[in-house]
């Protein structure tokens, strides 16, 4: 049929009103056509946004940040006919409101101003992308943030229950298992109703092997079994969630030494890393979410989930400035491929909507592969 929807449904209402020997049953066949159609088309919309590429979907992801940070900076850039205190007052404040933090501000702002004064620059506008310039450098991670990628590692994983923590280490599991990696996942959170069967779908989709135990059991003892099974299979990767009992220190502390104490003496080769997964929606209160786990653990690395539509995206630089713990990944949506390693020109330039070839090659890579 190479008929619309709305076509389609002309005609059978037509039909239905003027020929009385129209069965109820071929009706609802019409009708299951239509809606299969309809389908058809939903399906053909999904696979075009799929196809986008992940600087294209930050760009998008980042609208709500960037009208609440981007646009009152252009004001201010745009509005002032020179630079003098009330003009780095105005930015001030738009940053501090935009969830850039304190700390990330003044550092910034003090770039900023030193540059002016070395480069002799008068007009406002040109400010915009020395202040640009100097979020990337301030952000830059580095590619040895991502040593535990070629290295047999033990990455533990932590987070509140709701940031999208099982989710985030399903989606972890699967790139690198798309890199031929060996991937063994443990099921260390055995305080969460449906937690572990959760990670056993993330398992069976990215083709890794799970390790677990049974609900309300000694994640320790979990741990201890999923090391061993890593280094049986000589796994490239070990991923262990934890669970997320941040309202009670004195328990996350001692669960989490346990687990280190096994780790340290049954694989005391392994690279360590510890990830701490945060939701952007949540603006300040990630970046106090961060504070409290450092102070149980020692953080190597954040994981920014649901930077998708949300207006505090600036907190991803805060976190960086206040705790000095790099941003390694984060995610714009629900499949493997809405994770990414953290870049710092990429997410700038999608922070301020700045269009570079790189960024846009780099999607046209994405979308040929996926094709």
């Amino acid at each position: 049929m190479n008929w619309t929807i709305r076509e389609s449904a002309g005609k059978i209402e037509r039909r239905s009103m003027s020929c009385n020997c129209m069965t109820r049953t071929s009706r609802q066949e019409c009708l299951g056509i239509l809606e299969w159609q309809g389908a058809g088309l939903e399906r053909s919309k999904s696979m075009a946004e799929e196809k986008k590429g992940f600087f294209r979907r930050l760009v998008d992801g980042l609208t709500k940040t960037r009208d609440n940070i981007v646009s009152g900076m252009d004001s201010i850039f745009n509005g002032f006919t020179h630079i003098d205190e009330d003009f780095y007052e105005e930015l001030e404040e738009v940053l501090i409101m935009g969830d850039l933090g304190v700390q990330a501000t003044y550092d910034i702002l003090d770039k900023l101003r030193e540059k002016v004064k070395t480069q002799h620059i008068k007009e406002p506008v040109e400010c915009r992308q020395i202040l640009i310039d100097s979020i990337k450098e301030q952000m830059d991670v580095g590619e040895a943030a991502y040593e535990f990628e070629e290295r047999t590692s033990v990455v533990m994983v932590i987070g509140v229950n709701g940031v999208g923590k099982t989710t985030t280490i399903g989606k972890l599991a699967g790139k690198l298992r798309s890199q031929n990696k060996k991937v063994v996942l443990a099921a260390a959170d055995t305080f969460r109703a449906a937690a572990g069967e959760q990670l056993k779908e993330w398992a069976n989709r990215a083709q890794a092997e799970l390790i677990g135990g049974q609900e309300g059991s000694d994640p320790a003892a979990v741990v201890y079994d999923a090391v061993a099974a890593a280094k049986a299979r000589h796994a490239d990767v070990l991923l262990i969630d934890t669970a997320g009992r941040l309202h009670n220190k004195k328990n996350l502390m001692e669960e989490l030494r346990k687990m280190n104490k096994i780790i340290d003496r049954e694989f005391p080769d392994a690279y360590r890393e510890t990830l701490v997964v945060l939701d952007a929606t949540t603006g300040q209160n990630a970046l106090a979410q961060a504070k409290e786990f450092n102070e149980v653990a020692d953080i190597t690395g954040v994981i920014l989930t649901k930077m998708d539509g949300t207006a505090k995206g600036g907190i991803a630089v805060a976190i960086q400035a206040e705790l000095g713990i790099p941003v390694k990944y984060i995610g714009v949506g629900e499949t493997i491929d809405d994770l990414q390693k953290f870049n710092s020109d990429t997410f700038v330039n999608a922070l301020f909507d700045v269009k570079r070839d790189n960024d846009e090659a780099k999607d046209e890579e994405d979308t040929a592969s996926e094709e």
